[in-house]
C-alpha cells in the first residue's frame, strides 16, 4: 500500500468521526410509569382444547366403555362417570361436568373454551383430566372406571388373628397374630409389647394381573366391598350390569390360620384378551423384624417354595439371590424365624420368579421377597376359576403338621419344612423323638425352662448304657497303658510296625478290649446332640418365655452389653455376653481336664488345643437361643456327675479280674481278624524278601 492511499484512509476516518461527534442528538422522552397492576395469570385467555381425533377417540371410548341407558325422550346415550367427571354421549356430541377442585365444570363450556363461570387454569386442569380419562378407557376398556374411587377398610378376625382388607386393591393389607407379642421395637423406651404384625401398611402386596390391550394389576383398581357375613367378605369389580370381577375371602372362626382366596367372576371373557388364557400373581412383601437379635432373625429368613409333587426348597438366607422356575409349583412361602406368609394355589403356579434382597441398612425390615407367578390354562367363562389358601401364622410344628396333612390333589404340602430341624437323619430324630417328648412334657409342665431340664435328664437316661460302655472302655485301656508303652519300647520305629501292631490287637484280644470301643458309644450319641443343636433355635414354643435370669429362652440371655460395632468380634460374638453361654463354656473346660485325666493317651501338642475348642464353642454360641446353651450346660453338668459316679462303680480291681478272665477263654477270631492276621504275614513275607534282595546287592 502506497503513501497516497494511507493518507486517503486516514483523511475518510477523520471526516466519519468528525461527522458523528458534531451531529445533533435528539432527546427521548421515556413514557410515564404504568400504574396500573398486571391482570393475574388465570384471567389471561390462554385456553386449552381437545384435538378433533382426541374429540372423536372421546365419544368412541365412551360408548364403548360407557353404561348404556336411556334419556327422557327415549333416545339411547351412553354414560362414563368417576368421581371427578360425568359425561354422556349420544355418538357426536359429548355433554356433562368435570370436578375440578370440589367445583362441577360445564363441559360444553371446558371444551369450546368459554371461560364464563371458570378460571384458564381450571379450563385447561379440566381438558388434562378428561384427557387422562380417556387414555385409560382406551388403555383399559371397563376397569377405567376403577382406577379412582374411595378406600374403605373392612376387618375380619378370628380367636388367633385378625386381618385388614381395603378397598383399594381388594386384598388383605394388615395381619396381627392374637397370641404373640413382638420381641424387637424400634422405640426402646416402651415398656409394653404390642402384637406381632406380619405386614401392615403397604409391607404386603398380592395382586392379580387382568389381561387387557394393555395389562392392569389389581392392587391399582378400587373394589366394591360386600361383607356377606361374619366369616366371609367380597371384593369386586362390577363391570357391567351382567358381568364382575372379585375375590372372595373367607376366614374361618376358632383358632384357624388359613385364609380361603376364591376368584369369582362372570362373564368376564367378553372384556379381556380373548386369547389370554393366563392369570398371573404378583406378590411381594418387606419382612418385619419381630426378634431382638436380627443377625439371627436374618439367617432364619428365606423365601421358600414347594414342587408340586416334589421337593421343598429356598432361596439363600445370607445374600441377595433369584431364582426363575418353569416348573409346576405348589406353594410359595415368605418365612421369618418364628413366623411365615405361605400362598397355596388349588392349581399349582406354572411359572413363578423369585427374588430375595437382604435390607442391610433398614433396622425395621429383614428383606424384601418378590414373586411373579403365573396359572396357566385359565378359564375366564367359569364362575369360580381359581382357588388358593393364604397361611398366616406361626412356625410351630404341630400346627404346620396338620395344615400339611390337608392334602391337595393327594399331595402332602410338607409345611413342617419351613422349620429348619436339620439333615435327614438329625431332622428324623427331632421329629420322631425329640419333638414328641417336648410337646408331652409342655402339656403338664408350664415353665419351659423345667421341660429342658426334664427332657435332658431323661435323655441321658436313655444313653446310659453307650455312657457306661465308653467310661468302662476307657478305664480298660488306662490299665492296660504300661502294657502298651512296653510294646511300643520294644518293637521301636518303622521297620517293626507290623510286628508292633500284631502285638497291639494281640494284647486287646486277651484283654477283650479294643480301642474303637471307647469312641463308638460317644460317636452314637453326636446325632441327637446335632439333633438338639437346629432343635432349640427353631422351637417357637420357647419364643417369649422366661426362665432364671433369661427373658427368652430362643434368644441370647445377654448380662453384659455394649453398643457400638467392633470388626469381627461383634460380627461373630455380637455385641454382648450371654451367661448360659458362659456357664456351658466353663463347664465344658471342666469336663475337658476331666476327660483328659481318665484318657489313655495323652499327646501333649494337642493339651493346648483341647482347652481352645470350649472358648471356640462360645463364641459360636454366644448368638443362640440360651435354651439351647441352657440344655448343654446341663448335660455337661449331668455328664460330669457321671464320669465322678462310674469312678466308684466301676474299680480298677473289678476290671483287671474280668480281664484275668477274658484271657483264660480260648479266643475265636472273627473273620475279619483272621484276614487281617494273613495280611499281616503277607507283608512280613514281603518285607522279608525285600531285606534279603537288599542284602545280596
Amino acid at each position: 500500500m502506497d503513501r497516497n492511499t494511507v493518507i486517503g484512509l486516514l483523511l475518510m476516518a477523520a471526516v466519519f468521526f468528525g461527522f458523528m461527534w458534531f451531529a445533533p442528538k435528539d432527546k427521548v422522552e421515556l413514557p410515564a410509569e404504568d400504574t396500573e397492576p398486571a391482570p393475574p395469570i388465570e384471567n389471561v385467555t390462554a385456553i386449552d382444547s381437545l384435538s378433533p381425533s382426541e374429540l372423536k377417540w372421546l365419544v368412541r371410548n365412551i360408548i364403548d366403555n360407557g353404561e348404556t341407558v336411556t334419556a327422557s325422550d327415549s333416545t339411547t346415550i351412553h354414560r362414563y362417570s368417576t368421581g371427578l367427571i360425568n359425561l354422556t354421549s349420544d355418538g357426536n356430541y359429548v355433554s356433562g361436568t368435570v370436578n375440578v377442585d370440589g367445583t362441577d365444570l360445564d363441559w360444553g363450556k371446558v371444551a369450546a373454551g368459554d371461560l364464563s363461570g371458570m378460571t384458564a387454569q381450571q379450563q385447561r386442569k379440566a381438558i388434562e383430566i378428561v384427557r387422562e380419562a380417556s387414555a385409560a378407557l382406551g388403555r383399559y376398556g371397563k376397569f377405567a372406571q376403577f382406577l379412582v374411587g374411595k378406600d374403605s377398610v373392612i376387618n375380619l378376625e378370628n380367636d388367633v388373628i385378625s386381618l385388614q382388607f381395603n378397598a383399594k386393591s381388594g386384598t388383605v393389607t394388615r395381619a396381627e397374630l392374637k397370641k404373640y407379642d413382638t420381641e424387637y421395637s424400634p422405640d426402646e423406651t416402651k415398656t409394653r409389647k404390642e402384637k406381632v404384625v406380619i405386614f401392615e401398611n403397604g409391607t404386603n402386596s398380592l395382586q392379580f394381573q387382568i389381561p387387557l390391550s394393555q395389562e392392569i394389576a389389581t392392587g391399582d383398581l378400587y373394589f366394591v366391598p360386600n361383607v356377606l357375613n361374619d366369616t366371609t367378605i367380597l371384593m369386586t369389580l362390577p363391570i357391567a350390569d351382567d358381568a364382575y370381577w372379585g375375590l372372595e375371602y373367607t376366614l374361618p372362626k376358632g383358632d384357624s390360620y388359613m385364609l380361603g382366596i376364591k376368584v369369582v367372576q362372570k362373564n368376564m371373557a367378553p372384556y379381556i384378551e380373548s386369547n389370554n388364557k393366563n392369570l398371573g400373581i404378583d406378590w411381594s412383601q418387606q419382612l418385619i423384624r419381630q426378634e431382638k437379635g436380627k443377625m439371627f432373625e436374618e439367617r432364619n429368613s428365606a423365601l421358600y417354595y414347594k414342587y408340586a409333587g416334589g421337593s421343598v426348597e429356598h432361596l439363600s438366607e445370607n445374600k441377595n439371590d433369584g431364582e426363575e422356575r418353569k416348573a409346576k409349583i405348589r406353594w410359595i412361602g415368605f418365612k421369618n424365624q418364628f413366623f411365615s406368609s405361605v400362598l397355596i394355589s388349588e392349581r399349582p403356579f406354572n411359572t413363578a420368579d423369585f427374588q430375595s434382597q437382604v435390607l442391610k441398612d433398614q433396622p425395621y425390615f429383614l428383606k424384601n421377597f418378590q414373586t411373579q407367578a403365573q396359572v396357566n390354562d385359565y378359564d375366564w367363562n367359569r364362575n369360580e376359576a381359581a382357588s388358593f389358601s393364604l397361611f398366616i401364622g406361626p412356625n410351630l410344628y404341630p400346627l404346620l403338621s396338620d395344615l400339611s396333612d390337608e392334602t391337595i390333589a393327594d399331595e402332602n404340602l410338607q409345611l413342617t419344612k419351613l422349620i429348619p430341624l436339620g439333615w435327614s437323619v438329625f431332622r428324623w430324630i427331632n421329629t420322631g423323638v425329640i419333638i414328641p417328648i417336648f410337646n408331652f412334657l409342655g402339656s403338664f409342665i408350664s415353665n419351659w425352662g423345667i421341660v429342658i431340664l426334664v427332657m435332658t435328664f431323661f435323655i441321658k437316661i436313655v444313653l446310659f448304657p453307650l455312657t457306661y460302655k465308653s467310661y468302662r472302655s476307657q478305664a480298660v485301656m488306662r490299665i492296660l497303658q504300661p502294657q502298651v508303652k512296653e510294646i511300643n519300647d520294644k518293637y521301636p520305629g518303622k521297620a517293626d510296625a507290623l510286628v508292633r501292631q500284631q502285638k497291639m490287637m494281640a494284647l486287646y484280644s486277651k484283654a477283650g478290649a479294643s480301642p474303637m470301643s471307647g469312641c463308638l458309644p460317644m460317636l452314637l450319641q453326636m446325632p441327637i446332640l446335632f439333633a438338639m443343636f437346629t432343635f432349640f433355635p427353631s422351637a417357637i414354643e420357647l419364643r417369649g418365655q422366661s426362665f432364671l435370669w433369661a427373658h427368652d429362652l430362643a434368644a441370647p440371655d445377654a448380662i453384659i452389653s455394649w453398643s457400638g460395632h467392633i470388626p469381627l468380634i461383634t460380627d461373630y460374638f455380637g455385641n454382648h455376653i450371654s451367661l448360659f453361654c458362659l456357664l456351658m463354656t466353663v463347664t465344658n473346660i471342666i469336663y475337658t481336664r476331666i476327660n483328659m485325666q481318665n484318657s489313655a493317651n495323652q499327646m501333649p501338642g494337642m493339651k493346648w488345643m483341647m482347652y481352645l475348642m470350649p472358648v471356640f464353642f462360645m463364641i459360636f454360641f454366644n448368638n443362640y437361643a440360651s435354651g439351647l446353651s441352657y440344655y448343654y450346660f446341663l448335660s455337661l453338668l449331668i455328664t460330669i456327675a457321671q464320669t465322678y459316679s462310674f469312678r466308684y462303680i466301676i474299680k480298677e480291681e473289678d476290671v483287671k479280674k474280668k480281664m484275668a478272665e477274658n484271657a483264660k477263654k480260648p479266643k475265636k477270631k472273627s473273620g475279619f481278624m483272621a484276614r487281617l492276621e494273613e495280611m499281616q504275614k503277607q507283608q512280613q513275607a514281603m518285607l522279608r524278601e525285600q531285606q534279603k534282595k537288599a542284602q545280596r546287592r
